[in-house]
């Protein structure tokens, strides 16, 4: 079976919200939008927004009040991007929950809310890189 996820689709409780944070904070563009979802298209995947109760609808299951114990990354191609990343995602509405910072492991890295606290990690990996159309690649 082929390795690879088609749509990423994330539960939020105000469309009109969350959409000003996706394209005001990372400067995505819409593709698509109606009165419960907006589409992304991304580097090989499309990233939907729903209206979590369309949503809870759909797919026969019931938030818990949280988003879960994940995190999104979002790989930026220098250190020095990572914080500028985070202040415009803040000032989308976006709570930072984890300054940036050096991690053990190397790199550098800090961690954003969005306004239905789903978790970003706006990131930078010496070892990952980045091709033209905004694919990483994993690397050591």
């Amino acid at each position: 079976m082929q390795q690879q996820v088609s749509v990423i689709t994330l539960g939020i409780a105000d469309l009109g919200r969350a959409r000003r944070f996706y394209e005001q904070g990372f400067g995505w563009t819409a593709v698509f939008a109606n009165d419960e979802i907006v589409f992304f298209q991304m580097n090989g995947f499309v990233l939907g927004l729903w209206l979590a109760s369309a949503l809870e609808a759909e797919t026969g299951l019931r938030r818990a009040g949280t988003s879960g114990a994940f995190a999104m990354a979002h790989n930026v191609p220098a250190r020095s991007d990572v914080q500028p990343v985070m202040d415009r995602l803040v000032q989308a509405g976006g709570t930072v929950t984890r300054a940036a910072s050096a991690p053990p492991h190397g790199g550098y890295r800090g961690y954003v809310a969005d306004p239905d606290g789903h978790s970003w990690e706006i990131a930078w990996n010496p070892a990952w890189a980045i091709d033209d159309k905004g694919h990483v690649s994993f690397g050591l």
